[in-house]
């Protein structure tokens, strides 16, 4: 249940420090010197707060693959990060291509309470991207579904990816697109490039993900209606992105995490935790991606929190499972890779990571620490460092690729709807009813 909480000198969004009140799971008010009688005091001097994240691109994997992940699982990993609003992505088992399967996933959200769980809906049913799903259904339905992705499949035929963009247009919803052309990528292995030729592995070309982008931009300008580009990156998709933009069509875009600092130099190793798709890039492509999220022309920063049993991982390059855990760590390696570079602040921060994901989401509530809104609320120390190990993991998976890694800050507090989910960098194990 939510408390009277008075949050003292966190620097809001990097800003002057200021005090919030939490009352009734709302903020209050915000100013200085303020108190409650009885309040639960946290001192946050040093701390900078930020409006709760919200992560767009998040695999919980319930139904169907517990093994990995569930609902509970993975927002407690989201709580430990600071997210408290995970968008689920439907490649569950059935897949999320049903008004009821979208309204499981939203009630084992709200059982679970750790963070918000706003389902994603499939494009086609059974992610097979022959007929549309129930997108209206999905729509009108309890959990109000307004983005819709068929996840790691891309919706190939052009075709059905214009019907979709059409019918999603009533209800201003947004088709999330895995940018993958399937024949330019059939049996890739990594990025293709240098270090591929040298490895021998079979490369995943930039022009596989850069074509369909490209197609769907010139769709969804045609349709005049929402498109959003999952996990950009490359370079070329950068520059298609800003074109867009400056043609006035309505995409937005997220990079990952892991596509602003890693690079395919780490495959070397044929360490499967750095197997993922879309792949590590080239340097040249961290450094344009980098460049995009400070500029604009990429909106957020998502997460695509992939978690997979340690047999799927723990295994040869070429039969190991696409995907990296990445809750726990998507604002520290933010942090490292856009803030300690000087490419964004803390504003920014809070734009990329919580309203703009919100907004794009159509998520009300998220995205703002403002007097009246719902008292969602993250508090961060900058001024720690420390190695990523597995003691930061509260998922049911291991694959992280920033295990042993030094990665700087570290979440102190999390608080969702007025009630609190990590208090001084613990995770609450159990929370109130």
């Amino acid at each position: 249940m939510s408390e009277t909480i008075v949050i003292t000198g966190a620097a809001l969004n990097g800003a002057d420090a200021a005090d919030i009140v939490i009352e009734d799971g709302r903020i209050a008010e915000i100013g200085s010197g303020l108190s409650r009688a009885g309040a639960r005091v946290v001192d946050a001097a040093g701390l900078i707060a930020l409006p709760g994240l919200v992560d767009l691109h998040t695999h919980l994997r319930e139904p169907g693959f517990e093994a990995s992940e569930t609902v509970l699982t993975g927002t407690r990993a989201a709580a430990a990060g600071g997210f408290t609003a995970v968008f689920a992505m439907p490649n569950t088992s059935p897949v999320a291509d049903t008004a009821g399967v979208v309204e499981q996933e939203l009630a084992l959200g709200e059982a679970a309470g750790y963070a918000t769980v706003q389902p994603i809906g499939a494009v086609t049913v059974g992610q097979k991207g022959e007929r549309l799903a129930e997108l209206g259904a999905m729509a009108t339905s309890r959990a109000k579904v307004r983005v819709f992705s068929d996840d790691g499949f891309c919706v190939w035929d052009p075709l059905i990816m214009r019907r979709a963009l059409e019918y999603v247009k009533s209800f201003d919803g947004v088709i999330a697109q895995h940018a993958q052309d399937p024949r330019l990528t059939e049996g890739a292995q990594m990025n293709e490039g240098t270090v591929s030729a040298e490895l021998g592995l079979a490369g995943w070309p930039a022009v596989a993900e850069e074509s369909i982008i490209a197609r769907d931009i010139l769709l969804a300008e045609h349709v005049g209606s929402r498109l959003h580009v999952c996990h950009l990156s490359t370079a070329g998709s950068v520059d298609l992105i800003r074109w867009a933009k400056k043609r006035g069509v309505a995409v937005t875009a997220e990079v990952t995490p892991h596509h602003l600092l890693l690079t395919d130099e780490l495959v070397r190793g044929y360490d499967a935790r750095y197997k993922v798709n879309p792949p590590l890039r080239r340097e040249e492509d961290v450094l344009a991606v980098r460049e995009g999220l400070a500029d604009g022309t990429i909106d957020i920063v998502a997460t695509d929190h992939a978690p997979h049993p340690s047999e799927n991982k723990a295994c040869e390059w070429q039969a190991a499972a696409n995907g990296m855990v990445g809750l726990e760590s998507a604002l520290r390696v933010v942090h490292q890779s856009m803030v300690e570079t000087g490419l964004l602040d803390w504003a920014d921060v809070a734009r990329v990571m919580s309203k703009a994901p919100a907004t794009i989401g159509q998520l009300d509530g998220f995205g703002s620490l403002e007097v009246g809104a719902p008292a969602h609320v993250t508090l961060y120390d900058p001024r720690v460092a420390g190695v990523f190990t597995e003691a930061d993991l509260h998922g049911r998976s291991r694959n992280s690729p920033y295990l042993g890694r030094d990665l700087p800050g570290q979440v102190q507090w999390t608080i969702h709807g007025g009630r609190v989910t990590v208090a001084d960098g613990v995770l609450v194990e159990e929370l109130n009813a």
